[in-house]
């Protein structure tokens, strides 16, 4: 297989799906008024509510909902062959991710921006609000643990990386004050900040920068001074803290919005640089198989590839941005096709280049596996990305350090609105009883605490399946939800319903499975008492996430029978 036909085949795909099969549902059977008063419009508090212009907002979009699973899911995933791995992301894409990410988007704008709580509280049961609050909690801390372990003890400690994200963050808060409080043309912003992002990359590889920040970590022999983890890990981890705690407090406006909204330039720049690459090296494969073995050190190909490449098809994390955060943004409901569908959509791209990184960057099957494998997947990813742009004529070692910044933006960026999330849904969980949880900071902190816990208790693979199995089981919920919505208004559900029955139960049979292999297997065979925590704090959350997951599918099929006893006039 050439790289081209696999750019030909995701073109294909990208295009059929988001002109022919999601307009016709748009138009058809959500049928979105231009003209009607958006949430952001009716509740404008220059805080969670404010209107966005439909080009900044698919820049947020994308930025808050791409991290680092579509880049890192296709590298582990490929263990499996690429043909399932490729196979996944284009029907995912096509059939669930887009519907999902559309679909609770406009339902969160024709809810008035309600959050998923309130949602499930209206749509399924009082009970339910509950316990899918206790269920987010403990999702996004799998993903602050999963991703947190990758940028924090990894990438961070990358000494040519730290003042690359510094500079991210510094133009993100500049785009921010020209678009809000100057009203500058956004294309002026744009081109002031984007490039004054890459110089401050560009100065993040030259070695007095790299030395600094060498000296800081105690680099190149960085001593291990807590939990087995090293100054390195420690300092970079604190780095990710302080990031994501600026993001959670501050009004999005700005900080997490104009962020996200550069650095969603700086990895797009990124990724056409490498299709171009691609274009004009158009390597084969090699000897990689199509399909190597059903069962891997991973697991089963079923279920566990299709929570292994975590967003690059369909991702739970997303319908939570829609609900919570784009719907609130969006200044016309005719935005959220081109602005929820089209991100993921792009998303679905991003995880194609990230499967090539893979399958084609290192000459094919030896060559990944020599490159790191799944095992290595932030390496691989950052090497192959290095491969391509060399063929454009960016040297190795810039790119290379290029592609660890390019990690890190994709992770943090998601990271900061995680915790926004997770304070929020502590709020809305325990707020009437623990008041001081309603306090902005002291939700974020308890956020960030634990996230420290599990970012240096447990190891990254250890973390990412668990991440997975939550991340696409919250999707299965998320659809299950918007198909009880559109059953409310009398509309078309099936596009919805199906996509929800498949991903429900494949997720909890990816979460029973990684709670059998850390309770059963893991845990008795633990070595050390950190080893024993890290196995035990896995499968229990891995339990819990199914308890609370099959209450809701209870309480949610009850709602499908009481909606179909009675016939809702179309909306």
């Amino acid at each position: 297989m050439n790289a081209i036909i696999v750019l030909l085949l995701a073109a294909l795909g990208i295009g059929v799906g988001y002109f022919l099969y999601a307009r016709n549902i748009d138009r058809n059977i959500v049928q979105p008024n231009p003209d009607k008063a958006t949430p952001a419009k009716m509740y404008m508090d220059g805080v969670d509510f404010t209107p966005a212009s439909r080009n900044v907002l698919f820049g947020y979009q994308f930025k808050s909902v791409a991290a680092l699973a579509p880049l890192t899911g296709p590298v582990i995933a490929v263990q499996w062959g690429w043909l399932p791995a490729l196979l996944w992301i284009l029907l995912g894409v096509f059939f669930i991710g887009w519907a999902q990410d559309y679909g609770a988007m406009i339902m969160g704008v024709r809810r008035e921006g309600e959050t998923m709580g309130a949602l499930s509280y209206k749509l399924i049961s009082p009970r339910a609000r509950t316990i899918l609050m206790i269920f987010i909690y403990f999702y996004l801390l799998l993903i602050m643990g999963a991703f947190g372990n990758a940028v924090g003890k990894v990438l961070m400690t990358n000494p040519k990386v730290p003042f690359g994200i510094i500079a991210v963050v510094l133009m993100g808060m500049l785009a921010g004050q020209m678009t809000y409080k100057y009203r500058q043309d956004i294309i002026l912003t744009s081109i002031v900040t984007v490039v004054l992002t890459f110089v401050g990359i560009w100065i993040s590889t030259l070695p007095f920068m790299s030395n600094l920040f060498s000296a800081i970590y105690g680099l190149p022999e960085s001593p291990k001074i807590l939990l087995g983890n090293t100054q390195a890990q420690v300092i970079g981890t604190l780095l990710m803290i302080i990031f994501c705690y600026l993001g959670a407090v501050l009004p999005i406006w700005s900080f997490a919005q104009p962020v996200n909204y550069v650095s969603f330039w700086i990895v797009t720049l990124g990724m056409v640089g490498g299709v171009i690459g691609l274009l004009i090296w158009h390597p084969g494969m090699g000897d990689f198989p199509a399909v190597t073995q059903f069962t891997t050190a991973s697991g089963p190909l079923w279920p566990m590839l299709f929570v292994t490449i975590a967003c690059g098809a369909i991702s739970g994390w997303h319908s939570l941005v829609s609900t919570s955060g784009t719907a609130r943004q969006l200044e016309k409901e005719t935005d959220a096709l081109p602005v929820g569908g089209g991100a993921m959509f792009l998303e679905g791209a991003f995880a194609i280049i990230a499967f090539l990184t893979a399958t084609v960057a290192f000459g094919g099957w030896q060559g990944y596996q020599d490159a790191g494998g799944a095992g290595a997947a932030l390496a691989v990813f950052a090497g192959g990305l290095a491969q391509f742009l060399n063929r454009i004529g960016v040297p190795l070692v810039f790119g290379t350090a290029y592609g660890s910044v390019f990690l890190t933006i994709m992770a943090v960026t998601i990271m900061q609105l995680v915790v926004r999330f997770m304070r929020v849904a502590s709020a809305e969980l325990i707020g009437d009883s623990v008041p001081v949880m309603k306090n902005i900071h002291v939700g974020s902190i308890v956020a960030l605490l634990l996230t420290l816990l599990f970012v240096w208790v447990i190891p990254w693979l250890a973390i990412w399946g668990a991440f997975g199995g939550a991340n696409q089981l919250m999707a299965g919920l998320a659809l299950l939800l918007i198909a009880l919505w559109l059953m409310s208004e009398g509309r078309s559900h099936n596009w919805a319903f199906y996509p929800a029955i498949f991903m429900i139960v494949t997720d909890l049979a990816a979460l029973l499975y990684i709670a059998y292999t850390n309770l059963l297997v893991k845990l008795p065979a633990a070595a050390t008492g950190q080893a024993a925590l890290a196995a035990a704090l896995v499968g229990i959350i891995c339990l819990v996430l199914v308890v609370a997951a099959l209450v809701l599918i209870w309480d949610g099929w009850q709602a499908i029978q009481r909606t179909r006893a009675v016939k809702p006039a179309k909306a």
